[in-house]
């Protein structure tokens, strides 16, 4: 008896959601909640928290030893991270297209900014009330239907993860992008891996020769930043770097546009090195650099790719250099 032989293709769209998750949990997913409120004046929270969530609500999460915050939007947190809009819609398990969209009758199209962009216009500004009281509503009930005895930080976790895995299914190019990204960050982790303190699920802590420990972190934009931690809390911002992976030539051009918006915020923000990295075979360095003037170093990601050559050596000096960290032979 003769049986066909079983095999299946690689599972290439679970690496792809692998990847883009290991991004997402420092953006807009719980990990980047709890980190932006362990940043924030706890009084005043728990003052706009026991203004919008029920009483009983309260009760029922403090049982269960749970901050509210991560059931119930509130402006102080959206006004301190508006990305984690993304958070509280992926929650309720909303849709962008209908979260977003007209037809539905959301009316939450004047917030798409804060999850894309990060930004809060004055639009949403004034509206940011409204939207958390209905948020609010939203979680209530959601709460009431789960019941007080499920609940839980890796239920909540779950529920947003459920309603991400279809968004992502549908984002080919979004996922192409953030592969670019963590593309990069695994060559600065591997050039960086002699010095490698920790290793956390975003961030890499690395020892360097100044005694002071460096941060090599995903961040929503930039993509990759390097900082350096003067004291607890207290950092210096060295490298900010943005990747464009996207391989049309014809929209490279509006792409390094974004590119160097996001470089003129990183200047502001104090970081003294900006680097762009692109993926396409031919590029005008003239015309890019006039693009982007705040751009110290572009790079292609196709040169990065190898970890050889003159492009590749460039690019692994300047990160040593700039994190402060020895040099290892290669026969060492």
């Amino acid at each position: 008896m003769t049986t066909n032989k079983i095999e299946f293709p690689p599972p290439t769209l679970q690496i792809d959601f692998s990847l883009t998750l290991k991004r997402l949990r420092n953006v807009c997913l719980q990990n980047a909640l709890l980190e932006t409120v362990r940043g924030m004046d706890i009084a005043e929270l728990d003052k706009q928290l026991a203004q919008y969530t029920p009483p009983s609500d309260l009760a029922i999460l403090a049982r269960h030893g749970l901050r509210a915050e991560l059931l119930f939007a509130v402006p102080a947190v959206l006004e301190r991270n508006p990305y984690l809009l993304g958070y509280y819609r992926l929650l309720m398990g909303y849709s962008q297209k209908e979260f977003y969209g007209r037809d539905k009758g959301f009316g939450a199209a004047p917030f798409k900014a804060m999850e894309e962009k990060g930004k809060v216009s004055k639009a949403a500004a004034a509206n940011l009330p409204d939207l958390c009281a209905a948020f609010c509503a939203a979680a209530s009930a959601l709460l009431a239907g789960i019941g007080p005895l499920c609940i839980g930080r890796e239920l909540l976790d779950d529920l947003t993860l459920l309603t991400v895995g279809p968004q992502l299914r549908g984002g080919a190019n979004n996922r192409r992008g953030v592969d670019g990204i963590v593309q990069v960050f695994e060559i600065i982790r591997e050039i960086v891996a002699h010095a490698i303190a920790e290793v956390r699920e975003s961030a890499i802590r690395v020892d360097s020769a100044t005694g002071r420990p460096f941060l090599i972190e995903f961040a929503p934009d930039p993509d990759i930043i390097i900082r350096e931690e003067m004291a607890r809390q207290h950092y210096r911002n060295v490298v900010a770097i943005e990747v464009k992976s996207g391989t049309d030539a014809s929209n490279i051009h509006n792409r390094i546009g974004e590119a160097e918006k996001s470089h003129q915020k990183a200047r502001k923000r104090g970081f003294t090195e900006c680097w762009t990295i692109v993926n396409v075979s031919r590029l005008d360095m003239v015309k890019a650099r006039s693009e982007s003037p705040s751009t110290d170093r572009f790079y292609s990601l196709a040169s990065l790719l190898p970890r050889v050559g003159d492009e590749y050596d460039d690019f692994r000096r300047r990160v040593l250099s700039l994190t402060a960290i020895p040099t290892v032979s290669v026969n060492s």
